[in-house]
């Protein structure tokens, strides 16, 4: 009986969670796509519009490294991470992309990737020009989470990229990831477009603006 108490209470904690976190609708989106009807609402999002102070790591121990990575630890990514196996990272970093990461005593704690070229995403093309830049695949390693990595990785990934004149950073969060959205509001970051995308059956791809708030 005991037993089925706390296992009960362990659910109700996950559920309250999921929902207090905004993920609730993010995993029904995820399961709905894996029966092939993948609908993504999405804002594209500029972020930094403003002076951004600059975000501490949390906690006594701040011996993190800013450098960028390459096939070495791609292939350290890719063989750790679960779920990621259908993205070709390595052809992304021989494409020009920029991996920057965080690493702690030589240990990855947290990368992203950065597009500076035009690019599409879910048949919808994006057209950058050279001041302009697209974040992408912000990721913390389980170990180094709650220290306020993505943030503080963010910020320093603008300072890595105006010192090349791109100026402009903007990034995709999907509409019902909601801890995305708060991490990206720490760095003044603000919605530009609501889009959604559908994608039926893996067969039929259809895009509309829902909303323009520039």
């Amino acid at each position: 009986m005991e037993g089925d108490k706390k296992g009960l209470s362990y659910r109700v904690k996950w559920m309250s969670n999921i929902i207090k976190h905004g993920l609730f609708w993010h995993g029904v989106r995820n399961n709905l796509a894996k029966i092939g009807l993948d609908f993504m609402p999405y804002y594209w999002v500029r972020e930094a519009t403003s002076s951004v102070t600059p975000p501490e790591i949390r906690g006594e121990d701040k011996d993190f490294e800013i450098t960028t990575f390459g096939e070495a630890e791609i292939n350290y990514i890719k063989n750790t991470i679960i779920g990621i196996e259908q993205k070709d990272l390595l052809a992304d970093l021989k494409n020009g992309e920029i991996c920057i990461g965080l690493k702690h005593k030589d240990e990855i704690a947290a990368y992203m990737f950065i597009k500076c070229r035009p690019f599409t995403f879910r048949k919808r093309v994006f057209d950058l020009q050279p001041t302009e830049s697209y974040l992408h695949s912000m990721y913390t390693f389980e170990a180094y989470r709650g220290k306020n990595l993505a943030p503080f990785l963010r910020y320093h990934s603008y300072k890595y990229l105006e010192k090349k004149g791109i100026t402009n950073f903007y990034s995709v969060s999907e509409y019902f990831n909601k801890s995305t959205i708060r991490f990206k509001k720490k760095l003044n970051s603000k919605p530009m477009k609501l889009y959604l995308s559908l994608v039926i059956f893996k067969k039929w791809t259809m895009n509309f603006t829902l909303k323009n708030y520039s």
